[in-house]
């Protein structure tokens, strides 16, 4: 009917309120999104004008920048040690699909299969392998002790959700990586759904390609700028496709600077529009 061709900008259509950014940029000085503390909490403050309630932090780690889970943390405890406000912050991160990230989830692997091979001994104490310091015994099961650490350190994966059971991840804008199918599996096969992060700016994939990783029980996550010609109108018209055909599962602004806000605020949605997007922003994974 004519109403739901009515349309209203993005900020004036009240969505943001008690909205979740699932992708995000911010956290300052670990990738080729903000670069200071200032403009860090410039943006906060904006997004708590704009009624958004949380917001998670997805830095890049992949093959060019090999942030670490450590690396991470310590400067996201930064920010939020010079955050006053009431946003509700988390991190986790976005993963390049490409070497980097296989050698990641293999640790992961490793790590899974020392703590079965524990759980087979039955947790009992090898007597040939404990350590006695003073009145403390300590399990020293080498085959335990040595593959977890192995699988320690810069090997931690940062998933995202409140139940910590997806990773985020990206590939390249124009071409499929390597091995992307049994990557993508590999992910599950550790008991987390990949979550591909803005679909619609791959050019490499179609509406047949997405029907099929949505199948395979890959999930997907908006751009708002994607629906506002901020990637162009192809972009635009993909993502007005995957919105229309019911395969996003949450939105985020993957915002790298203060002037995305902007961008988003101003685009303008017809009303059908505006409560499909405002589901994707409200829904949590």
């Amino acid at each position: 009917m004519w109403f739901w061709n009515k349309k209203h900008t993005i900020a004036a259509s009240g969505i943001l309120q008690g909205a979740v950014d699932h992708h995000s940029h911010i956290l300052p000085g670990v990738d080729d999104g903000v670069e200071t503390m200032d403009e860090a909490l410039r943006i906060l403050a904006t997004y708590e004008a704009l009624g958004i309630k949380e917001l998670w932090l997805t830095p890049h780690i992949m093959e060019d920048i090999p942030n670490s889970a450590e690396k991470l943390a310590t400067r996201f405890d930064e920010l939020k040690a010079a955050y006053s406000g009431n946003i509700q912050l988390h991190l986790a991160a976005e993963y390049m699909i490409d070497n980097h990230l296989r050698k990641l989830l293999n640790a992961r692997e490793g790590d899974k299969t020392n703590k079965l091979r524990h759980s087979q001994c039955e947790g009992r104490w090898h007597e040939q392998s404990e350590v006695t310091e003073g009145s403390k015994t300590t399990n020293n099961c080498h085959s335990c002790v040595r593959g977890a650490s192995e699988a320690e350190g810069d090997n931690n994966l940062l998933p995202i959700g409140t139940a910590g059971k997806h990773i985020l991840v990206e590939t390249s804008y124009y071409n499929s990586p390597m091995r992307m199918d049994e990557t993508l599996q590999q992910i599950k096969s550790l008991g987390y759904f990949p979550l591909l992060a803005h679909p619609e700016r791959y050019m490499y994939l179609d509406n047949t390609d997405y029907l099929k990783l949505h199948s395979q029980g890959v999930k997907f996550q908006l751009n708002l700028a994607s629906l506002a010609g901020g990637y162009g109108k192809t972009v635009k018209k993909k993502a007005e496709w995957l919105l229309a055909n019911g395969l996003y599962n949450i939105a985020g602004s993957d915002l790298h600077c203060e002037d995305t806000i902007e961008i988003i605020t101003k685009c303008e949605l017809r009303e059908k529009v505006v409560e499909q997007v405002e589901k994707l922003l409200h829904d949590s994974i």
